[in-house]
């Protein structure tokens, strides 16, 4: 609960840098369950983990831990401003590792990306080429997905989101503030709704994170799935609203405003949809549990 809330704190103000931090402890955390050695003292973190087709990175041993990456990886956040990483790489036989890489080594490219669009660009998110690195193995092949931090994690990226749902729905708050009712009763009608989706949405928050702090071993896949879903719909919800509760003007002056309401769009990326509402129905379905209780 307590890294949950810093995150949603972080993602009130500043989206770019909740995903950077969020990078940052994740790769602690992950490296606190699988055993690893402490990070140096000031280091800087980011976890990379993202596989898409297109990009792989090979791994191969050198002697002990150490080990040899070769090959590309996708969406690297904060690629030039971290000082260590982790990344998921692939044995010769197909299996996925995690690896520990110091950036302050030759052989590590960073290739800046024609990133287009205005929302998420100061995440600073670029492509990695990797010629013969050294790094150092975390854990054993497959632990990453198989540790119960794996769905916890995952959870805690919603908090950020969530952060930033709130930090719109404030502008809001305080637009409807400098009014009466009468004269502004539809600004006050999506600041009500903005209020219940945010509240429906932090209480699963609240309720999931005392759920893992009670039993940190498990892995809350289904839980863990809804609250995404659920900060995801919250999101979407509150991005459908803000533009009709306060028309064009503070989109385009007020830089906090407009910049959440730029950057959250392509940040609740990481959510899959209806894929996770496929995989939730899954788990509901060969897990045979009753949640719909009061």
């Amino acid at each position: 609960m307590q890294r949950w809330r810093h995150l949603a704190r972080i993602g009130q103000a500043d989206l770019a840098l909740a995903k950077l931090f969020e990078g940052h402890a994740d790769a602690l955390a992950i490296l606190a369950e699988l055993g690893a050695p402490a990070p140096p003292a000031g280091s800087r973190w980011g976890t990379w983990c993202a596989e898409p087709p297109t990009h792989r990175v090979c791994i191969a041993p050198v002697a002990g831990r150490r080990v040899r990456l070769d090959g590309a990886k996708a969406w690297c956040s904060g690629a030039s401003d971290v000082t260590h990483a982790l990344l998921s790489a692939w044995t010769a036989d197909g299996r996925q590792c995690l690896a520990a890489l110091d950036m302050a080594q030759p052989g590590i490219e960073i290739i800046s990306p024609s990133w287009a669009g205005a929302g998420m660009a100061r995440s600073n998110t670029a492509e990695l080429r990797l010629s013969g690195v050294v790094a150092t193995q975390v854990g054993e092949p497959g632990d990453y997905t198989r540790r119960p931090g794996f769905w916890q994690g995952g959870a805690g990226v919603a908090a950020c989101w969530w952060g930033a749902c709130a930090g719109i729905a404030n502008h809001v708050r305080l637009a409807a503030a400098r009014g009466d009712a009468r004269s502004l009763p539809h600004l006050h009608a999506h600041l009500g709704a903005m209020d219940v989706a945010l509240s429906h949405s932090a209480a699963l928050l609240r309720e999931t994170a005392a759920a893992i702090d009670a039993a940190p071993s498990r892995g809350f896949a289904r839980e863990s799935l809804r609250v995404r879903l659920s900060v995801t719909q919250t999101a979407e919800d509150i991005l459908a609203r803000v533009g009709r509760a306060l028309g064009p003007a503070p989109l385009c002056q007020s830089p906090g405003l407009g910049q959440l309401v730029c950057d959250l769009p392509i940040f609740i990326q990481q959510s899959h949809a209806e894929r996770d509402q496929a995989s939730l129905a899954a788990l509901l379905i060969d897990e045979q549990v009753d949640e719909w209780t009061l």
